[in-house]
């Protein structure tokens, strides 16, 4: 069942071009993909035959209706557009690949079909940011246990995700500081590396403390976290009650210092989230960068959370080659902006440090 063949060539022999429509319907109609190995299954759509089938029985009823014969059954719209978030690569390519036979305007029509799916019904029930109280107490132990940071729930960081040059009107929004076209996705996340909140509105020129902000996650937090519970961020956020960040210019071997090493080993987590979703989903790489507006851009980057999400939940094994997000990654260590002096954030995080 391993099949990648081209599918744009003419016959040498006779000059006649092939019936390449009679031959990609032939291959749709003698294609199963669940037929492959697991392992190489996983390679190919980044989601395991389990997580796939529970995917395509949660999306079953919001695909268009077949009424022709040729139409696309739903199983290869889905792989076609797994494959196109997993690789990176065009659509072209992701139409022919692995016998799904779907020429480059059918894939076009199909992934943006498959999309707009998984972020109108799949995305809200995949990414929760609300957690009950048995999973908060769930956090809080597993990054004690593993860091001794106490009162942990999550951690936040931003990543640049690359996007072609934008509407001239709009380019300076977008141009980041590390000299491309991107947006600033602020990404939070739990203990499991499953994503609890992504934003992917905001051009790339603006901070993450511009990002977080104008969130509805700093309403929810303001809302919703309990005492003795916080997120974790780097310097380039607010130091707020329910988001301790690192100090500023600690002193080597005091208790600042200490606090800050502790403070980065649990908060590693999230960029090793952030690593495990661009590693699944190669398109969010910056080698390439997506090739579509920055409102399409966006809501590939809501799906391929949520998927990421589904990945976690089955326990599907991400790709060994992770790949540093340093390179992408928004670094706010040395960013001058204001920050917010709240007395009460500050007390608690000299007591976290006295407790460390």
């Amino acid at each position: 069942m391993d099949i990648s063949i081209e599918l744009f060539y003419d016959d040498e022999n006779n000059g006649e071009k092939i019936d390449m429509q009679r031959i990609r319907k032939h291959l749709r109609d003698h294609s199963n993909p669940l037929e492959l190995p697991s392992t190489k299954f996983v390679s190919y759509f980044r989601l395991s035959k389990e997580a796939f089938c529970s995917l395509l029985n949660e999306m079953k009823d919001h695909f268009r209706k077949r009424v022709r014969g040729t139409a696309v059954p739903p199983i290869l719209k889905l792989c076609a557009t797994l494959r196109f978030l997993a690789d990176g690569s065009y659509q072209k390519c992701c139409g022919n690949d692995f016998s799904v036979g779907l020429a480059q305007p059918t894939t076009s029509i199909v992934v943006k079909e498959v999309l707009d799916i998984i972020e109108e019904h799949i995305c809200a029930k995949w990414i929760k940011t609300q957690m009950t109280a048995e999973e908060q107490s769930a956090s809080k132990i597993a990054f004690y246990s593993k860091t001794g940071f106490p009162g942990v729930v999550g951690c936040i960081d931003g990543t640049h995700v690359r996007i072609i040059s934008p509407i001239k009107e709009m380019q300076h929004l977008y141009l980041n500081r590390k000299g491309y076209y991107s947006l600033n996705v602020m990404i939070l996340c739990d203990y499991k590396m499953s994503i609890r909140y992504v934003d992917a509105r905001h051009p790339g020129a603006n901070h993450n403390s511009f990002v977080f902000n104008v969130s509805d996650l700093k309403v929810h937090l303001e809302r919703n976290v309990q005492s003795n519970s916080w997120i974790l961020g780097d310097a380039g956020y607010p130091l707020k009650t329910y988001l301790m960040t690192p100090f500023r210019m600690a002193e080597s071997g005091s208790p600042q210092s200490r606090y800050n090493t502790v403070h980065s080993k649990a908060r590693n987590i999230i960029e090793r989230t952030i690593g495990v979703v661009k590693s699944r989903f190669r398109c969010l790489l910056s080698a390439r960068g997506l090739h579509y507006s920055p409102e399409k851009a966006k809501q590939i980057v809501n799906c391929c959370c949520a998927l990421h999400n589904i990945c976690q939940h089955f326990r599907v094994e991400p790709p060994e080659d992770i790949p540093p997000t340093f390179d992408a990654d928004i670094s706010n260590e040395h960013l001058s902006v204001e920050r917010e002096t709240e007395d009460t954030a500050r007390m608690v995080r000299n007591n976290i440090m006295l407790s460390i």
